[in-house]
């Protein structure tokens, strides 16, 4: 492919040392390979093994009050103001107290699949369709997609590429008939989604307009039949790399954030690499930006720069060739990268609305955020900063969470109090193989910390200011000493018994030469699967202190894996790699999506259900997996009308334009005429999957 098309992204580190299936595009493209650079973590933090030795979910119960109030999420219970406490505590939801395994959505799991399927399995009793589509015109005067002219123009009004989180909420007085849609899109494939012929300036004009957020407008004719999306709709928007967000928090107006195009340091064009999000107590959506650095250009010298992943190299999509900004090191624009890796805050139900992005939260690769009412009544957000021996967050709001007051709840996350978390567990160092064994007491568990970085609006950290701080806050971190996590990605607190959950989703690094070695809270070197951690505050959600212990180390059992699920019989639970995004049902069950399976089991990634209570606590049920190169994403939980959504992620990231891996969702078979409106390119789409 030539340099003209722009699409060439000849530089893939991680071609031939993938393991499995895992594409090295994805690695190129999706995280600016970081994992064949060197880990941005250096700090000498105490390793965790010396230490040793010496919701329902944010879907699940939106509880609103009265005048301005929205209704809650589709398919869930209520609960008075989104509250919970720990367990055992007297804020326990009816689910919660009578057990988990009461969920209307019953189905038989489906067996492990081959990652080179192109096809979503569902269940028997199952269908599925496309709720949206990469390239669905989402505005009256968007034109229809047309992969072989795609344009700028087109692409800002139609839904973007690679949608990662999703979640649906019901209009208010509609009757579940009328709801909207959000997701985000994380990033693109030019080599799959262009001719080869496209000049290269258009080619990164419509990437670029393929990033950002959607908003849509579904509606159904009744509870028992699937969403359909509404072309034109009030509601509808797309946010873009010309969106304006205000910053708000203590960084707003710092010298570290003020650029020649924002002189105020409080505007911010545009939002980069949203992954995960989170949906608030008060009805908003959060998104968090993740990868943002594979996006600029920078010297690379500075602290920063290196624990940020910030290097000299050109960019994959080159967006520094037709805006200065993405090159820090042009005159003025030294500060643009700090305005990105934040948390984003919109308001799905007033498309004039002026986003935000939270400065209180830190700055970091956040995978995303989820909020829960504490019992004292603030707000409390958690957050995973995903890379390899990086740290698990905690946000505590400075002010009380107000029932029916939508606009005082929508100022919540800008002040408060920011920690970072340390694990200590509770086995001899010995008893800690690095094989996933499971240490003399039948657990990995122990007790932890959570470190403050910011406290009633003065830093914690020595030497920093607030501001530094929350612009910097890796390096803040790294003076405190928490504990380095395999890749903590989505973090889900359960408003059903306050407890809180994080996928680590893998870290091929630990325990490497020169690298940290297997710790309790991450048992496993050359953690190819990932875990999950199950925490428990002491007190409410505004605690310092917790007791943890982990839920599962993935792996197939069938394949020699060594694995645990909570003393679940090994060979009973399907086998599941690489957990990323978290959601729960109405009842409390626990879902994971994966990505990276096909790198780790050698399966296709999916859609999982846990069962977190009783005698099957442990059990792991597979109820969808994604096509071929696909990750699931965004997964929304409607047990109630026994219906599942999933954002299907990079499906065909292998293939080419002319040589597409993936038909998904159109299935338009090689060497026939594509019907009017299909596609030959793979569409990342948001799926429904019914009984039918």
């Amino acid at each position: 492919m030539s340099e003209t098309t722009g699409r060439k992204f000849a530089l893939l580190p991680m071609l031939g040392h993938t393991k499995g299936k895992r594409s090295p595009v994805t690695c190129a493209l999706k995280c600016d390979n970081a994992c064949s650079g060197e880990v941005c973590n250096t700090s000498s933090n105490s390793y965790f093994r010396d230490i040793a030795s010496a919701t329902m979910s944010r879907r699940a119960a939106l509880g609103f009050g009265a005048a301005g109030a929205l209704a809650v999420v589709l398919g869930s219970a209520v609960t008075s103001a989104g509250t919970a406490v720990a367990d055992g505590g007297t804020g326990l939801a009816a689910a919660a107290k009578d057990g988990f395994g009461k969920s209307k959505l019953q189905f038989t799991a489906i067996p492990s699949i081959a990652a080179d399927v192109d096809t979503l399995t569902v269940p028997a009793g199952f269908t599925w369709q496309p709720v949206i589509r990469w390239g669905d015109p989402i505005f009256n005067d968007a034109p229809a997609f047309d992969i072989n002219n795609q344009t700028a123009a087109a692409q800002e009004k139609q839904f973007g590429y690679n949608n990662d989180y999703t979640d649906i909420l019901e209009v208010p007085g509609s009757k579940g008939r009328r709801a909207v849609l959000f997701a985000n899109h994380e990033y693109t494939n030019e080599n799959i989604m262009f001719p080869a012929t496209m000049p290269a300036a258009d080619v990164r004009a419509v990437g670029a307009a393929a990033h950002g957020l959607t908003v849509v407008e579904l509606e159904r004719q009744n509870k028992n039949k699937p969403w359909s999306y509404v072309q034109g709709a009030g509601l509808n928007r797309r946010y873009l790399n010309s969106t304006v967000y205000e910053l708000t928090g203590p960084a707003a107006g710092s010298s570290l954030m003020k650029t020649i195009d924002d002189p105020s340091g409080r505007k911010i064009k545009g939002t980069l690499g949203n992954c995960a999000g989170g949906t608030t107590p008060w009805g908003t959506i959060l998104s968090g930006e993740e990868n943002f650095n594979g996006y600029f250009v920078s010297p690379g010298t500075s602290a920063s720069d290196k624990r940020y992943g910030l290097t000299s190299s050109a960019t994959a999509r080159k967006w520094e060739l037709d805006d200065p900004r993405f090159d820090t090191r042009n005159a003025g624009y030294a500060n643009e990268a700090n305005r990105f890796g934040w948390i984003v805050e919109v308001d799905p139900f007033d498309p004039t609305s002026t986003p935000k992005k939270h400065s209180s939260l830190g700055r970091f690769k956040h995978e995303g955020a989820n909020v829960i009412v504490a019992e004292s009544g603030h707000a409390v957000a958690y957050s995973g900063d995903d890379e390899r021996f990086d740290y698990l967050y905690k946000f505590v709001s400075k002010d009380k969470y107000r029932e029916g007051d939508r606009k005082h709840n929508m100022t919540l996350l800008s002040a408060g109090n920011l920690y970072v978390a340390k694990f200590t567990g509770n086995s001899p160092a010995a008893e800690i193989t690095g094989t996933g064994a499971v240490p003399a007491d039948g657990a990995f568990d122990g007790t932890g910390e959570w470190l403050p970085l910011v406290v009633d609006g003065a830093s914690a950290v020595p030497g920093m200011s607030v501001e530094e701080v929350l612009v910097y806050t890796r390096l803040a971190a790294d003076k405190v000493g928490p504990t380095k996590m395999d890749r903590c990605e989505d973090v889900e607190p359960s408003l059903h018994t306050g407890k809180v959950y994080v996928a680590c989703t893998n870290n091929s690094d630990r325990g490497k030469a020169g690298k940290e070695g297997a710790t309790e809270i991450n048992p496993r070197n050359a953690n190819r699967d990932g875990h999950i951690v199950e925490i428990t505050e002491t007190g409410d959600q505004t605690a310092t202190a917790f007791t943890w212990n982990l839920l599962m180390v993935c792996g197939d059992p069938a394949q020699g894996d060594v694995t645990y699920f909570s003393g679940f019989p090994v060979d009973q639970v399907s086998p599941i790699s690489c957990p990323d995004n978290l959601a729960f049902d109405s009842v409390g069950n626990l879902w994971i999506s994966t990505d990276g399976a096909p790198a780790g089991i050698g399966r296709a990634d999916g859609l999982f259900k846990v069962t977190l209570d009783g005698a099957d606590r442990g059990k792991v049920e597979q109820f969808l997996a994604v096509p071929r190169d696909g990750e699931t994403c965004g997964p929304i939980v409607h047990d109630d009308e026994r219906t599942v959504f999933v954002s299907v992620q990079h499906p065909g990231e292998e293939g080419t334009f002319d040589a597409p891996n993936s038909y998904f969702p159109d299935y338009v078979p090689a060497g026939t005429t594509p019907a009017r409106g299909q596609a030959r390119a793979p569409r990342p789409s948001v799926v429904q999957v019914f009984r039918g």
